[in-house]
């Protein structure tokens, strides 16, 4: 009996065989890194036990930090062609969403949120850089 690898082509990469191949569009794949890593950060919060009344809101602003910052890195990395300026543009956007939180949370947790928001720029940047599709052509603005 064959294999799919045996007897399909990838259409993506035509005459490879069982190679693995991204087709996310950059901001897709930013959407879904951002959201998973934000949600990850949400529920670290359950490390500090002074958090617990506030576990919801923790959560549900970070999962939508980490959603709002994939996209717009995404979005960011469609434009700029360039691993170092897509970390940058990471960093950038993921500190700057971290500190509106820190406006609203307060200063005392400021690390506590940026440092997290700054490390998930930083690799959602990379991850769309490196791994995401740019979109077609005719689909371009």
């Amino acid at each position: 009996m064959r294999t799919f690898a045996e007897t399909e082509r990838c259409p993506e990469t035509p005459g490879t065989f069982g190679e693995n191949v991204m087709s996310l569009t950059k901001p897709i794949l930013g959407l879904a890194i951002g959201g998973a890593l934000g949600l990850l950060d949400g529920l670290s919060g359950f490390l500090e036990p002074s958090l617990a009344p506030l576990m919801t809101s923790v959560i549900t602003f970070s999962l939508l930090k980490g959603l709002v910052s994939g996209i717009a890195i995404g979005y960011v990395s469609e434009k700029v062609h360039s691993l170092a300026l897509g970390l940058i543009a990471g960093l950038a956007i993921g500190a700057f969403l971290s500190f509106l939180v820190v406006m609203h949370a307060g200063m005392t947790l400021f690390w506590d949120i940026m440092l997290p928001g700054m490390l998930l720029g930083i690799i959602v940047g990379f991850c769309t850089q490196k791994f995401g599709k740019p979109q077609p052509e005719g689909s371009r603005k």
